[in-house]
Formats: structure tokens, C-alpha cells, sequence
């Protein structure tokens, strides 16, 4: 949907949230997600303040679907469980999950589908409510592309210690995917990123954007072309960051169409394998190890002659020296 309006002497000096809902005839809080989420622009400028003061003549755009009802229940139970979402671990704190691709974290005004939060629910596992409705339990998010390991807080107190390490990195993640090119070396992309200017779905390098930092290793090049597979660390959590700073440097992960990636694979391969954390109740640090899918590993085999126990001896403390060899 592409709504476009002009602000008229009746609309002067209204709220932003107020005069959209009632110009889409929407409920304000599906509105506040609208804007929240960066798909309303004002004189063609982002606006992600409900409160933002419209006048005369100010051209208002919404570019987004948004979702007018809820799945029928009875249906949307079926798709849920039907989802292969494999439980690594689980106490009254924590929830560690091998997240599958193609599953969206959780809903928003384009999402049209199950999400990770609708199965949780479904589920009935217990979670934190501190960050928002639509994201209980959700301390950091994977792309729907993405699989592997990612942790759910199930009370609040956990949720605050979680967040609180990803801050201060005692937590993070070890991503293995798979790239069109090989890289000349080992390295590091420190740029700024933020959403691009022509194409709000993606993210990219620009200037004014967040401070963004990634590490790429590279690990094996393909047996019969030059796809490589790599590992990369992140120094911060940006949207779409690997994703965004591998196309800086022209290169793409397999599969990312959005990207611009050029093939007919339609599977991003990209993972989250390795997981480390400290216990939100216990202080203990601890380590998850996400495995492959079927398409994953058979591309690994296929390729790059890799099997799956060949990434047995790849742990948080051989990737942490082999990163900390360049950085």
C-alpha cells in the first residue's frame, strides 16, 4: 500500500497518529507500529514520532500493508504446529532455540503469517512481557531468513540481565554462511548503517547512520567455484548488519535476493551457530551450539566436500582465537 495525503487547513496542526487513523481507519495502536516502524515519511523524511505535529500542506506517505484482521485461530494453530522449531534449552529463565528459515520473529503490520511469538504462545511457555506486546519474550531478533541459535527470556529479571549483555557483549553470537565470492582476507567493515534511501526494506552504509561493526573469517572456499564459506562476529546488532556490510564489499550471501544476489538458489544461507551467554539466575556462562538444517548441510557437502562433524572441533574458544588473530 502506497497512501500519499496532503495536509489541509482542517488537519493543521494535528498529530501525526491521530490524523492517519482516522484517514486509514485503523485502531491507533496498529497505527503506532506503522510509524513506529519507519514506513511513514512526512515532506518525504522518516517520521517514528507518534506525536509529530502535521501542517499545512505537509505531504503525508505511508508505504505499507497493513494487516486488516487476524488469522482464523483454528488455522493459524494448524501452521503453528506444523513449525520445526527445535528446543536446545530450556529452564525457567531461559528458552534456547534452533530458530528454522522463513519464520518471522514477531508480528508487525506486514506479517501476514505465524511468527516466533505465536508459537511461544502457543506453546504456552511462560515470557517476559517487558518488551512490549508483540515481543514478549524476544531479547534480540534473527531475519526471517536466518536460522540457529537464538534465546528467549521467560521473565522479566532474565530479560533485563539478557539485555543488559548484549550491551556490554558477555553475550553474542557466531554466524557461518555462505557467500558468493571469497574474500581477499580476513576482516573488519566498521560504517555506519542505516535504511536506504531508495529502498526502505534494505539497510545500507551511509553516513549519519548507527555505528555498525563486523568481523568476517573466512573458513573454506567452494570445490568447483568461488563461493566460500565464513564465519562473522558482531560488534553490534544492527538490522540486516552482515547482510548490509558483505554487499558493501560486493559481496552477497547465497540466496539473499534482496541483496543482490544473482542465482536461482531462494534459501538464504546464513546461521546463527554458536551462541554464548551468561545464566540471567545462575552467573554461569554458557554455550549453544545450533546444527544445520537438511539444505544447509547438504550444500556444505556438495560444494565444499565439508560434512557435519567436520564443524565438531569449531567452538565459541576456536572461533574467539581465530578472531581475535585479525581484530
Amino acid at each position: 500500500m502506497n497512501k500519499k495525503f496532503i495536509i489541509d487547513q482542517n488537519n493543521h496542526k494535528k498529530r501525526l497518529d491521530i490524523f492517519l487513523t482516522a484517514m486509514l481507519k485503523e485502531t491507533r495502536s496498529q497505527i503506532k507500529t506503522v510509524i513506529d516502524s519507519g514506513f511513514v515519511t512526512v515532506d518525504k523524511t522518516v517520521v517514528r514520532k507518534n506525536g509529530f505535529q502535521v501542517v499545512l500542506n505537509n505531504i503525508v506517505e505511508v508505504n505499507v500493508e497493513i494487516k486488516k484482521e487476524k488469522r482464523q485461530r483454528s488455522s493459524q494453530d494448524e501452521e503453528l504446529e506444523k513449525l520445526d522449531i527445535k528446543i536446545i534449552y530450556e529452564d525457567d529463565f531461559i528458552l534456547v532455540i534452533n530458530k528454522p528459515s522463513n519464520l518471522i520473529i514477531h508480528d508487525a503490520p506486514t506479517v501476514h503469517e505465524p511468527t516466533l511469538v505465536d508459537w511461544l504462545r502457543y506453546k504456552k511457555i511462560s515470557l517476559s512481557t517487558i518488551s512490549g506486546e508483540i515481543r514478549h519474550g524476544i531479547v534480540h531478533r534473527l531475519d526471517k531468513g536466518t536460522s540457529g541459535a537464538m534465546v528467549v527470556a521467560k521473565t522479566n529479571e532474565a530479560h533485563i540481565k539478557l539485555s543488559s549483555q548484549l550491551k556490554d557483549k558477555s553475550m553474542g553470537r557466531y554466524y557461518c554462511m555462505m557467500i558468493n565470492q571469497t574474500l581477499k582476507q580476513n576482516q573488519i567493515i566498521n560504517k555506519p548503517l542505516s535504511r536506504d534511501r531508495k529502498n526502505r526494506i534494505r539497510i545500507s552504509v551511509q553516513n549519519g547512520g548507527k555505528e555498525s561493526k563486523t568481523a568476517f573469517l573466512k573458513y573454506k572456499k567452494a570445490i568447483c567455484n568461488n563461493t566460500e564459506v565464513i564465519f562473522a562476529k558482531l560488534y553490534t546488532g544492527r538490522t540486516h548488519q552482515i547482510r548490509a556490510h558483505l554487499n558493501f564489499i560486493n559481496r552477497q550471501i547465497i540466496g539473499d535476493l534482496l541483496y543482490d544476489f544473482k542465482g536461482k538458489d531462494d534459501k538464504i544461507y546464513l546461521h546463527s551457530f554458536i551462541l554464548y551467554l551468561i545464566h540471567p539466575q545462575t552467573g554461569q556462562k554458557m554455550v549453544f551450539k545450533a546444527s544445520f538444517d537438511d539444505k544447509f548441510k547438504q550444500k556444505l557437502k556438495d560444494d565444499f566436500n565439508i560434512k557435519e562433524n567436520d564443524f565438531e572441533k569449531i567452538d565459541e574458544i576456536y572461533l574467539h582465537k581465530q578472531f581475535n588473530s585479525f581484530i
